[in-house]
């Protein structure tokens, strides 16, 4: 699965030296560190901040009845019939990026229907759908499934502290839940990213601001 999500075009891709080898990805491209300190550019900026909680379960397929409750619905509804448009729409909000959408949903549905035919269910497209779900946890730094684990029960704490053991663990976790609760955990990131990412088409649309006139000063004449 490593090679996988090195080949995904949602995370950060290794960089390559000038004889062509593979220089390995250093912390600074996921954007986060494994106490929560935010990364720009290099340098820590600002003081350390907790992991973000998920905005919803995994198994609240119905959101959580606020303001979001029609959108949530929408979601439901896709994630339920059509996973394949929930999975594109998921896509084009995370990268922002009006386009990408039959880009990942037209391979998604071939999986679906290839899974559907050899083996009755769909077994197939979660292993090309779970690395968004990786990219949603690291641009918000969202708690993963086994640090939420270890917060809760204690165990593994020695194996948590170490940043790269810890992120290939959160990996594992976030192919298993794609495979195994497919449908929610689309639902769960759709509903996470409408909350947090308004939808790539909104930012071509021409804003005109409105400013108050300027303050005029008389001049008098001696």
């Amino acid at each position: 699965m490593g090679a996988g999500e090195e080949a995904s075009p949602l995370l950060p891709k290794q960089e390559e030296t000038a004889q062509g080898e593979a220089v390995p990805e250093q912390r600074e491209a996921v954007g986060w560190t494994v106490d929560g300190v935010p990364i720009g550019h290099g340098n820590v900026m600002g003081s350390p901040v907790s992991r973000s909680q998920w905005n919803s379960s995994l198994l609240a397929c119905l959101g959580r009845n606020d303001e979001f409750c029609t959108s949530d619905l929408e979601v439901c509804l896709l994630g339920t019939l059509f996973p394949c448009f929930l999975y594109g729409s998921n896509v084009e909000r995370l990268t922002s990026t009006p386009g990408t959408f039959a880009n990942h949903c037209l391979p998604y549905s071939s999986l679906y229907l290839l899974g559907r035919f050899l083996f009755g269910s769909n077994c197939l497209a979660p292993w090309f759908s779970y690395p968004s779900r990786t990219a949603i946890r690291r641009n918000f730094n969202l708690e993963g499934s086994c640090e939420a684990l270890s917060r809760s029960c204690g165990c593994c704490r020695g194996y948590m502290e170490d940043d790269e053991q810890r992120e290939q663990c959160e990996s594992i976790c976030d192919f298993a839940t794609h495979f195994f609760c497919h449908q929610c955990a689309l639902c769960q990131e759709g509903r996470e990213l409408r909350r947090r990412l308004p939808h790539p088409g909104f930012n071509g649309r021409t804003v005109l601001v409105m400013l108050p006139p300027t303050e005029q000063m008389m001049e008098h004449k001696v």
